[in-house]
């Protein structure tokens, strides 16, 4: 059994469809700090975890059980969410950094303390590339 193939087109105008490439869409200068804060408070956010679950665990308190549950998500509501909700992530984000740190000054909570710079610095620019010009 054979199969026949078409032959191919040899006239020399090149086809008249075009594939139009649209312009890619740079990302906001508070992007990679945002991205960034997902990434340290998700990393901080394992290691309390498994502090609270190791052979020698850490105390269950307010502030442990607020580091391991509220950063990473808030982190990737500030990166991901909407442009209202994206600022109000990045505010509530800061202030539970802030108050779990606080809380767990003296164990675990200075894991958390390069996250929350760098989302202070991303809401800080999120919040003045939308309200700006």
């Amino acid at each position: 059994m054979t199969t026949q193939n078409a032959p191919a087109s040899t006239s020399p105008v090149p086809g008249t469809a075009t594939v139009a490439s649209p312009l890619p869409v740079s990302a906001p200068p508070s992007w990679p700090w945002r991205r960034g804060a997902l990434i340290l408070a998700g990393a901080a956010q394992l290691i309390t975890i498994s502090a609270l679950t190791s052979a020698d665990p850490l105390a269950v308190t307010w502030w442990s059980l607020l580091l391991a549950i509220a950063p990473a998500p808030l982190a990737a509501a500030a990166a991901f969410a909407p442009v209202p909700l994206n600022r109000l992530a990045a505010v509530a984000g800061v202030v539970v950094l802030i108050a779990g740190i606080a809380g767990g000054i003296l164990h675990i909570g200075l894991f958390f303390v390069p996250a929350l710079v760098v989302l202070a610095v991303g809401g800080m620019r999120l919040w003045r590339e939308q309200s700006g010009p």
